[in-house]
């Protein structure tokens, strides 16, 4: 499947979270500035979505941040849903405090946001002590609050995006503390519905061993020997086991007969492999 362009007709995109949400921005990212999403409480809601096919045309879901690491729960929502990836997008998570028009830092009583964006300010909201800091379940969320109550009092912490959407200012940009945060969002389709990507040189999947000694070190030097860069290895416990681990994996390559040639060596050695995708190499930006 190609990317999409800003000229092609617009796709429904399910995303986690609402409208002005970093998902959005990165379904925007991957589709064109004119995808309409489809707001998601959960994760799990997202992949429904994307698997009906009924309003969703493909579904958008954050895999792993650069600071938090990788978000475990959705691997599991990958191997139980007949979904495969396409595609892939690293944004660049960037905190704003936004307020209405017209109001001043001085005003600010109150700051609303997500938990985990709160935390990834707090170092600029500790110059800040007459803030008082509200935890929400949305940073688009937030902002869409700020924006409907019209108080001058408040103010929301939220990306770009969002303070377009809801015609708020961007009272104090990049007040993250990391300035180098990414997240890694994931492209899915219904496996059905997967066309070969123009371009593929990455794949994810999913393998595991016997657990005999030196099972995984087997796996991991065909990948090596097949000159495949192995660029996450993720494990992941078996449920109704004791102990015992699958590995997720992301691999780029060079040519798709590399990549087959080493998965056949791979499902030789190991106990299963499950593909999730073949898809192109995402970029940071």
């Amino acid at each position: 499947m190609k990317k999409a362009t800003n000229d092609a007709a617009p796709q429904h995109i399910a995303i986690q979270g609402y409208e002005g949400s970093f998902h959005q921005e990165a379904a925007r990212r991957f589709f064109g500035k004119q995808t309409v999403v489809i707001p998601c409480d959960t994760f799990r809601q997202v992949i429904q979505h994307t698997v009906s096919r009924h309003e969703a045309s493909a579904g958008m879901m954050a895999i792993e941040n650069s600071i938090a690491g990788s978000i475990l729960p959705n691997y599991t929502l990958l191997q139980k849903h007949p979904v495969k990836i396409i595609g892939e997008v690293y944004l660049h998570i960037k905190q704003h405090l936004l307020a209405n028009k017209g109001v001043k830092l001085e005003d600010i009583k109150e700051v609303q946001s997500h938990p985990m964006a709160i935390l990834q300010c707090m170092e600029y909201l500790e110059t800040q002590p007459q803030f008082k800091l509200m935890e929400t379940e949305d940073t688009a969320l937030s902002a869409r609050h700020v924006a409907q109550r019209k108080s001058k009092y408040q103010a929301a912490i939220a990306g770009k995006l969002a303070a377009e959407l809801y015609n708020l200012d961007i009272l104090v940009p990049n007040i993250h503390t990391q300035k180098n945060n990414y997240t890694r969002f994931l492209v899915l389709k219904h496996e059905k519905e997967v066309e070969p990507v123009e371009g593929a040189d990455k794949a994810s999947l999913k393998f595991h061993t016997d657990h005999s000694r030196g099972s995984l070190a087997k796996a991991l030097a065909i990948i090596a020997d097949a000159g495949i860069n192995l660029s996450k290895l993720q494990s992941m416990p078996i449920p109704g086991t004791e102990f015992m681990y699958s590995f997720y994996a992301d691999m780029e390559f060079g040519d798709l007969n590399q990549l087959n040639k080493m998965l056949k060596k791979l499902e030789k050695a190991t106990e299963s492999v499950t593909l999730f995708g073949i898809y192109k190499n995402g970029k940071l930006s």
